[in-house]
C-alpha cells in the first residue's frame, strides 16, 4: 500500500458506497490511488455478519469468495466509472476496528461510511467508529447519507492545541486544492455567571482569541495566499456551534484531540455530535 493511498472501509452497504464515491472524487482531484478494504469476520456467536445467505459450515470459504468477488467488482466498476483513477480491492481478516487501524499506518487518508453491515455493523453507534477515529494513523473522513455536496467552504474548528494546528494545516491545504474558501471557527466557553470575574471582558477575550488564530494562520496565509479565509471567534457551546457551522460547508475538519472548548474531540461529546449531526463529511485530522 502506498503512503498517499486513499483507503476506503467497504462492505457493499449504501453508506460504504457513499464513502467510496467521496473517495473517488478526492482521488480525481489529488491523483491518488484508492483501495477498498473489506474486513472479513467469520461466523460469531450472534450469527452471520457477512453478505448474502448465512453459510452452513464455519468457516465457509464459499462465503469468502463471495466477498472477494463483490469487492473486486466494486473496484472494477469504480475504475471504469472514473477513467484515470487507480482502484484496488482487498479483503482482510480480523476485527474491523483493529484491521483498519493497522492498515491506516500505510494510508494517506481513511474514508468510512457512517453505518454499514457485515464488518462495519453499527459503525457510528458502537466501539468500532470510536476506536478507528481515535486511533487511526492517518486522517479519517466519515461520510453520512443526506449530507450536502461539494459546494461551500472548508470549515475547521480550532482551539489553540497542537492537534488543532494539524487540523488547520489540513484544512488550508484542502481548501487550496479544492479552490474553496476557508472558514476558521474558534469557539470558547465563557465562565458562568457564578464564577465570572468582576473584570471579565468578553470583547477582550474575543480579540485575544482572534489574535491567537491569526498567529497560527500566518504561515499558511504566506504559503497559500490565494485561499480566501474567514475567521470567526465566538462564545458558546462548541458542539452546537460547530454542527451549525457545518451547514452549507463541503467539509468539516477537527483535530484528533483538543483543549478548552474542543477537549476530548475524538472520544468526547463534541466529536460524537459532529459525526452524528454534521451537515457535511467530517475529517478528524492527524499527522501520519
Amino acid at each position: 500500500m502506498r503512503e498517499d493511498e486513499i483507503l476506503v472501509g467497504y462492505d457493499g452497504s449504501a453508506d460504504a458506497t457513499l464513502a467510496l464515491d467521496w473517495a473517488l472524487d478526492e482521488a480525481q482531484r489529488s491523483g491518488r490511488p484508492v483501495r477498498l478494504a473489506y474486513v472479513f469476520e467469520w461466523l460469531t456467536v450472534t450469527g452471520w455478519i457477512g453478505p448474502g445467505v448465512a453459510p452452513g459450515i464455519w468457516p465457509d470459504e464459499a462465503a469468502r469468495r463471495q466477498v472477494e468477488d463483490m469487492v473486486h467488482k466494486a473496484a472494477t466498476d469504480a475504475a471504469a466509472a472514473r477513467p484515470g483513477t487507480t482502484v484496488h480491492g482487498e479483503v482482510y481478516d480480523g476485527p474491523p476496528a483493529l484491521v483498519l487501524q493497522e492498515r491506516s499506518t500505510d494510508a494517506g487518508l481513511l474514508v468510512l461510511g457512517s453505518r454499514g453491515h457485515g464488518g462495519f455493523g453499527g459503525l457510528l453507534a458502537g466501539s468500532t467508529a470510536v476506536a478507528v477515529t481515535a486511533h487511526a494513523h492517518c486522517p479519517v473522513v466519515v461520510v453520512r447519507a443526506g449530507q450536502a455536496g461539494a459546494a461551500g467552504p472548508v470549515v475547521v474548528g480550532v482551539d489553540g492545541s497542537e492537534s488543532s494546528r494539524v487540523a488547520l494545516g489540513f484544512a488550508v491545504e484542502t481548501a487550496a486544492q479544492r479552490e474553496a474558501p476557508l472558514r476558521i471557527v474558534r469557539v470558547f466557553e465563557p465562565p458562568g455567571q457564578r464564577w465570572r470575574p468582576s473584570d471579565y471582558d468578553e470583547r477582550a477575550t474575543v480579540a485575544e482569541e482572534r489574535a491567537a488564530v491569526e498567529e497560527a494562520l500566518a504561515q499558511w496565509r504566506a504559503t497559500f495566499p490565494d485561499v480566501g479565509v474567514d475567521v470567526e471567534v465566538t462564545p458558546g457551546n462548541p458542539a452546537a456551534t460547530l454542527v451549525e457551522a457545518s451547514r452549507g460547508a463541503q467539509l468539516m475538519v477537527v483535530g484528533s484531540r483538543g483543549l478548552g472548548g474542543l477537549r476530548g474531540m475524538v472520544l468526547g461529546s463534541v466529536s460524537q455530535q459532529l459525526l452524528q449531526h454534521a451537515y457535511c463529511p467530517v475529517v478528524v485530522a492527524r499527522e501520519r
